[in-house]
């Protein structure tokens, strides 16, 4: 099931929260990345028809979510912010939420405990919420948001607070429910979160739309950006000197100790292109290659400035 946003905007009096976005996905886990206030959450709530645009529409399976009361059974959502009857225990508030959803009394109860196990809140579940840590918090949300088997998933910051036991396995979580098919969207302004759990993101800042796409894509796409290439390699000062001899090798720094060259190119494709044969001819064995810049910081830092 498809979320698509057209020509998208929400603006409160002369603050604007989301300004013109346009973007269309489908099957997969895709995150939502930018710093605190870019404009994330407000998105999150015009896709989860908790806001009305001032502009333009959100649609899912495309039917818009506006006063689309058809469309709550197809997502599953799981808020930053907490709201919760603090006096409800975890099971309490994931079955109240099921039979809103207006399953059976039976099918509510099995489906909230299998939810509960799944983020591992089984021994907590008949405590109160009120007593629940941040993390623990964290996870009974979860667990209501995935308790009815949604197609779609809105996750927003759904890692806050967690220990990193519980954040490593709701990474896995994420990752598997977009493996099932499930158009799974995660919102963070942490960096290596959103790139433990997909590669491809829509990097928001001030409400607009900066970057869409596999992160490697978008990197190649800031060309007046050198990319670093480092290379671990048996012969490090041969391969340094046949490196020097072409013209889109801008800048090396040679580390012999660990046998390491840092390369800076302004023609990414060319230079890994010509590398294998490069190395080969030279008998040079590459043990290992990697780039620096090619992650979301790098990324997010390029494209923000």
């Amino acid at each position: 099931m498809r979320i698509e946003a057209m020509n998208l905007s929400k603006w409160y009096g002369q603050v604007i929260g989301v300004n013109n976005l346009n973007f269309n996905l489908g099957p997969g886990v895709t995150g939502f990345l930018g710093p605190n206030g870019a404009g994330k959450t407000t998105l999150i709530r015009l896709m989860t028809g908790q806001l009305k645009p001032s502009k333009g529409t959100a649609s899912i399976g495309g039917e818009p979510v506006w006063n689309n009361f058809r469309m709550i059974g197809n997502v599953g959502y799981c808020p930053e912010m907490d709201a919760f009857w603090s006096y409800h225990t975890g099971y309490e508030f994931v079955y109240s939420l099921m039979r809103m959803h207006d399953l059976s009394h039976v099918d509510a109860c099995s489906r909230t405990e299998k939810a509960i196990a799944v983020v591992g809140m089984e021994e907590a579940m008949n405590k109160r919420i009120g007593g629940y840590s941040k993390g623990m918090r964290q996870r009974i949300k979860l667990a209501q948001a995935i308790a009815h088997d949604p197609p779609v998933l809105l996750l927003d910051e759904p890692l806050n607070g967690m220990d990193p036991v519980a954040r490593r396995n709701t990474i896995a979580l994420v990752k598997e429910m977009g493996n099932q098919g499930k158009t799974v969207i995660v919102s963070s302004h942490v960096l290596h979160e959103v790139e433990e759990m997909t590669d491809t993101i829509l990097l928001i800042n001030h409400g607009r739309l900066l970057a869409e796409g596999n992160i490697y894509e978008i990197r190649r796409l800031i060309d007046e950006h050198p990319l670093q290439v480092s290379i671990r390699c048996d012969q490090v000062k041969l391969l340094t000197a046949r490196l020097m001899e072409f013209e889109d090798v801008l800048s090396i720094d040679l580390d012999r100790e660990r046998n390491q060259v840092t390369v800076e190119t302004n023609n990414p494709e060319v230079f890994h292109a010509r590398l294998p044969d490069l190395a080969l001819n030279a008998g040079v064995r590459i043990e290992s290659l990697w780039s620096p810049d090619e992650n979301l910081e790098a990324v997010f830092e390029y494209l923000v400035r």
